[in-house]
């Protein structure tokens, strides 16, 4: 049978304090800086140009505009649940109360693969960045300590040379969850720093590159389509707003911290809603000043199309400018991921899902310290063995699976507890919500079949675990919590 967690457990879970519990130190506004530090990133530094080459032209902007509508729909969701239901876990702990204990597994191994492997690709990209910052102080980090071993041999001075590790991809995972054990507030401190740096520089590209703008750039706004599906055209914008979706993940990331805010019943749906809103106007304005810059055909291929648009005025050193907000956004991302993750796993941990390490609490900084440590050992590996892939496409499709959920789960709680109170309640149900499933559903279906397949197989391997290991161990099943079952639901 389905077992499925009760509201009033929930809330008794979210109301503990003390030992073994997590530590209630952030402000809406540190929520706020926390989805912007998750969001801005990799997506609006190398996706826009990428979507823009090769899929909308510069009607990237309405790619933009579409994602956020979908993540709109989905983030009004997300905080009702965050709201009412305020404990770490976010997706998985609402599809717990819903869906029951196996859609909640799935939603929880998809949140693996958002976070953990999303945190190693955005280190592996962070030390590239890196290397060509020390390039303008002379500095030189050997090729060898910054690819992995399966990376393609690089020529240097006449001789090819090969990979060993990426050690500032491991220093920096390393760091920033000594940083998370350290307490969530210092952590947040620091994340706060960052989000003003970034968006600071962002402001300055914005402003500055306004006046450089050739409107023959923008002309035509959506070029014609090639013949083939999902290049220019509104296929191409469709298909655009699925790519550069990686640059919205991370508003979600809020709700994972719902157990660490002070308020969370008004600081979860600030926190969301917020960095959501000021994210997507820094896009589009962003976005239509770099194809206004430059043509969107210069950017195909372009591994920094920032520094493209960039080449095409006079202020060339906003070159380096741009290198230390992406440093100081790819910080953030893994900061920020390498948390939700730890927080994913503390909830299921307590589940019984995962193994009990998972949530044990650092009796000091009342932090998942092991959960932290070894997520730093895992993700490290990946970052300095693994060459960088394209995982973006794979990243955004298990976000709006998890998306999708969420807006599922609000129609089926409002029907199951309609009178709970939601001090934050989503607007025009069944509207929104079922709009947040189309839209979402929409980006997924214009995504490559082979991110499909991928995605397929990583469900396939997590739905293995859980009956070779979370079924058997479930709090749940055990009885300890003495949850009645649900014989309605159908036998997993």
């Amino acid at each position: 049978m389905n077992y499925k967690k009760p509201l009033d457990v929930l809330l008794r879970e979210a109301a503990e304090t003390g030992e073994g519990s997590l530590k209630r130190t952030l402000t809406s506004f540190s929520l706020v800086a926390l989805g912007i530090g998750a969001i801005i990133g990799a997506g609006l530094f190398s996706l826009t140009g990428l979507a823009a080459a090769n899929n909308a032209g510069p009607a990237v902007t309405i790619s933009f505009i579409i994602g956020a509508v979908g993540c709109a729909f989905a983030g009004l969701c997300y905080a009702e649940f965050a709201s009412m239901i305020p404990i770490a876990g976010s997706a998985y702990t609402y599809s717990y109360a819903t869906m029951g204990e196996f859609m909640a597994w799935i939603i929880g191994w998809d949140l693996v693969l958002e976070y953990a492997l999303g945190a190693a690709t955005v280190s592996i990209s962070w030390s590239q960045y890196l290397t060509k910052f020390l390039h303008y102080f002379d500095i030189t980090i050997p090729h060898q300590l910054t690819m992995s071993p399966w990376d393609e041999p690089v020529l240097v001075d006449g001789v090819m040379v090969h990979g060993f590790m990426n050690l500032p991809a491991v220093l920096i995972v390393v760091s920033l969850s000594l940083l998370l054990i350290r307490g969530t507030q210092e952590s947040a401190f620091i994340n706060n720093l960052l989000v003003v740096l970034k968006v600071a520089v962002v402001l300055v590209f914005i402003a500055v590159g306004w006046q450089f703008i050739n409107p023959s750039n923008h002309v035509p706004y959506i070029p014609e389509n090639t013949g083939k599906f999902g290049e220019f055209g509104w296929s191409g914008i469709i298909r655009g707003a699925g790519v550069v979706f990686f640059a919205f993940i991370g508003f979600d990331a809020v709700s994972t911290a719902a157990q660490e805010a002070k308020d969370p019943k008004k600081g979860m749906p600030i926190g969301i809603i917020g960095s959501l809103i000021i994210c997507t106007i820094l896009y589009v304005l962003f976005s239509h000043v770099m194809t206004g810059v430059a043509n969107y055909t210069e950017f195909k291929g372009s591994a920094a199309p920032v520094a493209v648009a960039i080449a095409k005025t006079p202020y060339i050193w906003l070159q380096q400018a741009i290198i230390v907000a992406i440093l100081a956004g790819y910080t953030s991302v893994i900061l920020v991921m390498l948390m939700g993750q730890s927080r994913v796993f503390f909830t299921m941990s307590k589940d019984g899902l995962v193994p009990k390490v998972f949530s044990d609490v650092h009796p000091k900084f009342q932090t998942p310290y092991k959960s932290n440590l070894l997520f730093a050992v895992f993700v490290s590996l990946f970052a300095a063995f693994v060459p960088v892939a394209i995982v973006g496409e794979m990243v955004s499709i298990g976000t709006l699976f998890a998306f999708i959920l969420v807006c599922i789960g609000i129609i089926w709680m409002r029907k199951t507890n309609p009178d709970t109170p939601r001090p934050f309640r989503t607007p025009w149900v069944p509207f929104v919500p079922i709009a947040g499933v189309v839209v979402c559903f929409t980006m997924m279906a214009f995504l490559p079949l082979d991110t499909w397949l991928r995605l397929a197989i990583w469900m396939v391997i997590g739905i293995v675990i859980y009956f070779l290991y979370g079924k058997k161990h479930s709090v749940i099943r055990k009885g300890y919590l003495n949850i009645p079952k649900d014989p309605e639901s159908p036998k997993f």
